[in-house]
């Protein structure tokens, strides 16, 4: 499989936070909006290459510049499955340098400070980026490139004990806004870790039983995210047969996403999951 690498940046100022509209090319091609966003060259370090594609495509110079996230989804291009990798950055400009001169790829810029209400087309790497950073999720979002049903998928892993008594929970939302899942299961002694993997393979597996085709999870296990969309490597031998076997209902998927949210942003699953433990605890 194909993977693109890109890196993107969060430019934030008392008007907003920048993104730029796309140049459309072929004039049937769909209008996006995005970050600051531009690929890494043969020999850049990836904050060479923000800094680089800022000037070159925005027309504004970086005054600092820190490592935000990664993110990674699958989507399609064509009839082919490509894999998307995104490292974000914070970036500072001047307090006198804010008005960008988009050139080449952009045709026009503007800085939002609520992206659920702002009226423009987000790509997918945008959007992923702004509902990290923003803490808020859109639960009935499909991607352009998506060609089946979208959801958004919480799942939570609870061990009392660490190791101890271990519950999952899941909570899935459709595109529609409808709730197609919610449940939480007893996996009986465990750490916290093999309970937060176990939440996410169950999570996927009951996106694939309802016929979903794209889907966005999310978690509150950094962990598992970042091991998930390739930031960390998977070492820990109780968890690598999980994560394999996850590795491969992926591909199952035309689109998906993972995405790291606080615990109280993920509490449906996080309370499943605690239920599930205490209806063994109380018998």
């Amino acid at each position: 499989m194909k993977q693109r690498i890109r890196v993107a940046g969060i430019i934030r100022t008392e008007e907003g936070i920048l993104v730029l509209k796309r140049n459309r090319g072929r004039s049937e091609a769909p209008v996006f909006w995005e970050l600051p966003t531009g690929k890494i060259k043969f020999g850049e370090q990836p904050e060479e290459a923000m800094t680089r594609s800022l000037s070159e495509y925005v027309g504004l110079t970086a005054s600092s510049i820190k490592i935000r996230d990664v993110i990674t989804f699958l989507a399609l291009e064509g009839s082919n499955r490509l894999s998307n990798l995104y490292i974000i950055y914070e970036v500072g400009i001047s307090d006198t340098d804010t008005r960008p001169t988009p050139r080449d790829r952009y045709t026009s810029y503007k800085y939002i400070k609520d992206f659920t209400t702002a009226n423009i087309h987000l790509n997918e790497a945008s959007l992923s980026v702004f509902e990290i950073i923003e803490g808020k999720v859109i639960s009935n979002r499909v991607s352009s490139r998506d060609t089946a049903s979208a959801a958004t998928v919480y799942v939570d892993g609870a061990s009392r004990g660490n190791p101890g008594p271990s519950g999952i929970g899941c909570y899935i939302v459709g595109v529609d806004g409808q709730v197609l899942e919610r449940s939480g299961r007893f996996i009986g002694f465990a750490t916290s870790r093999v309970a937060e993997y176990y939440a996410m393979k169950n999570g996927i597996e009951h996106a694939l039983e309802l016929g979903l085709k794209s889907a966005h999870f999310i978690s509150d296990s950094l962990m598992v995210v970042n091991q998930l969309n390739g930031i960390f490597t998977v070492k820990n031998q109780d968890i690598l047969p999980i994560y394999r076997e996850i590795q491969k209902k992926i591909e199952l998927f035309d689109s998906i996403s993972f995405t790291h949210v606080s615990r109280s942003q993920n509490s449906i699953a996080d309370r499943e999951a605690n239920l599930a433990i205490d209806r063994i605890l109380q018998r």
